[in-house]
């Protein structure tokens, strides 16, 4: 089988170990750059030129597009798409799963819980959207932010109120969440393939830091999942129609709740964690599907 996978750095330990799992197995792989595509769009004839080369020949892609390249890396998986090639994770999943306004209305509708969520139109009345997630403090999200980045605790209303205010003056879109002070700066990441979790760890923030991950200087270790966790997690995947997903879950008082869903989870930490090998399960993933 020739398997593509679209990654901007082939150095990068998920890309790496998704290429020697596949030659394991007997595939022919490349690591492709999704910037460097160009898209040739024509009737009943969609193609996609690399270099010096049209993509005609490729069985499946897996994705591994980054947040600052969205747009154009979903316009390349897409193009995959009209072109008949599987894809481990569509392009209307990734857009769906990076825009964390919709990816909540999804699990809302599914009866997934969650951290009470408020989003306004650039509301100034900061007390009142306070008042919608229980008070003080609460956490303040970047609709696109990722590893941690555009995340706030605000402890205050004045607090708040400054970070609303700096976000809104940047025209940047923000959430209000319910802040959960008994997890403790700890989550749960589950690592979802063909609908199952293969994986998970804990991971820790590293003191007086309430983000956990490890792009943010946090720690990992293995966890066992409770049947509730590992419920809610698959149930989360489904919704949101992602195959092969990473799920991150808060501890709460009233059961685990969903805080994020990734469309492309890092394999190191979980690999490492776990001792599972998941990108083995990526590629059998590919090839029972392929066939």
């Amino acid at each position: 089988m020739n398997i593509v996978i679209l990654s901007r750095n082939k150095n990068l330990y998920s890309t790496r170990r998704l290429v020697e799992e596949a030659e394991n197995r007997g595939h022919d792989v490349e690591v492709i750059d999704p910037l460097n595509c160009d898209l040739i769009i024509e009737k009943e004839k969609p193609t996609i030129y690399y270099k010096d080369k049209y993509l005609d020949y490729v069985d499946a892609i897996i994705p591994r597009i980054g947040a600052s390249v969205t747009f154009y890396g979903c316009a390349v998986v897409r193009q995959f798409e009209m072109m008949n090639v599987f894809s481990t994770v569509s392009s209307d999943a990734i857009i769906r799963s990076r825009d964390k306004l919709r990816s909540f209305q999804h699990l809302s509708k599914g009866g997934i819980d969650m951290p009470k969520t408020v989003f306004t139109n650039y509301s100034k009345d900061v007390e009142e959207v306070i008042e919608h997630v229980g008070g003080t403090p609460v956490v303040i999200k970047l609709l696109e932010g990722t590893q941690g980045l555009g995340v706030v605790l605000a402890e205050s209303k004045n607090a708040a109120e400054s970070v609303l205010e700096a976000f809104n003056g940047l025209q940047a879109r923000a959430l209000v969440q319910e802040y959960i002070a008994e997890a403790k700066g700890i989550d749960i990441r589950a690592l979802i393939v063909d609908g199952q979790v293969v994986g998970a760890m804990k991971r820790i923030g590293k003191p007086g830091e309430f983000r956990s991950n490890l792009h943010r200087g946090g720690t990992f270790e293995y966890y066992r999942m409770t049947e509730p966790e590992l419920k809610i997690a698959i149930k989360s995947a489904r919704q949101l129609k992602l195959p092969i997903c990473g799920v991150d879950l808060l501890q709460s008082n009233r059961g685990p709740l969903i805080m994020e869903i990734n469309s492309t989870p890092g394999l190191e930490g979980i690999e490492g964690a776990s001792e599972k090998n998941i990108a083995k399960a990526i590629i059998t993933f590919i090839e029972r599907n392929r066939r």
